[in-house]
């Protein structure tokens, strides 16, 4: 969908949107356009009582004296409530209003509202924002026509303040632009998104600057790096590394790093999951799926940050070759660790991904994101990923990265008291705890084990990767959670 921003003015086709806040006044744009239609939106929203409350749609059909389609008026809710996000929401609110119209154009009217904190153009970019995420959908399989779902091919946002809406939307569009790449993979099949392909993929980021490393098996094995190794050996599918980086700071000013889990199919391996829902396990790679986003988005922006990305890619398959129960493999730090349970694979792969990050790049700040475990599903259902860090301040940044951006999140608790359940007989760590309690903490207290001092924190996204539900600027599927978390955490902490 293309978006431009424009000068008011009335659309002379297609399909119209006005937002209006609690109280149901309408703005200036919003006044003219309805004296042009006769009064027929304020009779409209007079006959149904329309207030302008948060989520409230009215829709007036072909109104006289104009030669659009249909407008519709969106409700903003209070002014004193009224943030980037739930702005957003109303975009795409306005945008599901539009869809499988033919193709016909969308224009939104933006008008200013007063006493929030939202200027005009904050409110046009961020309608904008919203309208994007909503008219995402993956149907690149799909070989009948789409009409009847299609999105707008192009959105005039129309407001006083157009320069400066354009010019705040620059950086939305860059972060819009990350969160579908990472829904994108999060939503291939499999036999499609394999660990070469995905690296593949990561390589198409050199063209916005990003320099990209992969490195293979061979490469892997000489490293010491029998924990990724060990996951995908019984796949025929090579297991990856991949390694981005964006210099957009001085080369004197510390890296921050974000390693991402990608497991591109997790059977369990030998330890097998049900087969019930596992079609869903194409997900298990979204941790580095956000990471890719997330590096797009930097680059596309030119964030002034140096970052790394590292991406631990390999499948979980079953096979002849596949790691047992009871194997011991030696990860890159040296440690030993007793694989108890091949469906706690997403630690082994991360802890090599960890160690080496902050052997090589010596990051003032690492974070992992992982569909890790599914005990998180059961603390934080599908609304929060849980933190987990050695530095509670980094957690406070991130909760309020979280509340900002719309990717929630909650810290919970590591310690010696849960590292003490991974003993082992037989080596130094096992990859599971003997029992059923604190299975999040546990996995993020095995991974604590390979970041040494280095400032890190641990988020499980296995609740918030894929939604079976639709919100109002997320279709079903991959949700790419962690792109808009992470590019404010890095806006407000790591830039300026």
């Amino acid at each position: 969908m293309r978006i431009s921003f424009a000068a008011t003015s009335i659309p002379k086709s297609g399909y119209v949107a006005l937002f209006v806040a609690e109280g149901g006044k309408l703005g200036p744009a919003a006044a003219a356009l309805d004296k042009a239609a006769g009064g027929a939106v304020s009779h409209a929203m007079k006959s149904a009582d329309f207030t302008g409350k948060a989520g409230a749609l009215l829709t007036v059909p072909g109104p006289k004296g104009l030669s659009v389609t249909e407008v519709a008026i969106i409700g903003l809710g209070k002014p004193k409530d009224m943030t980037a996000l739930t702005v957003r929401d109303a975009g795409g609110k306005a945008l599901a209003r539009a869809r499988g119209k033919q193709g016909a154009p969308l224009s939104f009217i933006v008008d200013p509202v007063k006493s929030t904190k939202l200027s005009e153009a904050d409110l046009a970019a961020n309608l904008a924002a919203g309208a994007s995420l909503s008219a995402y959908r993956h149907t690149p399989y799909k070989t009948e026509k789409l009409e009847s779902v299609a999105a707008p091919k192009r959105l005039s946002v129309q407001s006083g303040a157009a320069a400066a809406a354009r010019k705040a939307h620059a950086n939305l569009g860059a972060m819009v632009e990350g969160v579908c790449l990472a829904r994108d993979l999060v939503n291939e099949p499999p036999n499609k998104l394999f660990p070469k392909s995905f690296a593949a993929k990561a390589k198409q980021l050199q063209k916005l600057g990003v320099k990209v490393e992969v490195l293979g098996e061979a490469q892997m094995a000489k490293l010491g790096m029998g924990a990724l190794l060990g996951v995908g050996q019984g796949s025929p599918q090579e297991s990856q590394l991949v390694v981005m980086q964006w210099n957009g700071a001085a080369k004197s000013k510390d890296p921050i790093a974000f390693v991402g889990k990608g497991i591109c199919f997790d059977t369990g391996g030998i330890s097998l999951k049900p087969s019930a829902g596992m079609g869903e396990m194409k997900m298990d790679m979204g941790g580095a799926a956000a990471v890719t986003g997330l590096m797009h988005t930097l680059a596309t922006r030119k964030a002034k940050v140096n970052a790394i990305g590292v991406l631990a890619l390999a499948e979980n398959m079953p096979d002849g070759n596949a790691q047992r129960p009871s194997d011991v493999v030696t990860a890159m730090s040296g440690k030993t660790i007793e694989v108890n349970n091949t469906d706690a694979e997403g630690r082994l792969v991360l802890c090599d991904a960890l160690w080496y990050t902050q052997d090589r790049f010596k990051p003032a700040l690492m974070i992992d994101l992982a569909t890790l475990t599914g005990a998180i599903i059961i603390a934080l259902a599908h609304e929060y990923a849980g933190v987990f860090t050695n530095q509670d301040k980094i957690a406070d940044q991130l909760h309020k990265a979280g509340q900002a951006s719309g990717d929630r999140t909650w810290q919970l608790p590591i310690g010696p008291e849960f590292t003490k359940m991974l003993k082992s007989q037989t080596a130094d760590l096992s990859n599971i705890s003997g029992g059923r309690g604190a299975g999040s903490i546990t996995a993020a207290c095995f991974l604590q084990e390979f970041v040494n001092d280095v400032p890190w924190a641990h988020i499980d996204i296995a609740g918030t990767a894929w939604r079976n539900d639709s919100r109002a600027t997320c279709p079903p599927g991959g949700t790419g959670f962690g792109v808009q978390l992470l590019d404010r955490f890095v806006s407000d902490n790591y830039e300026g």
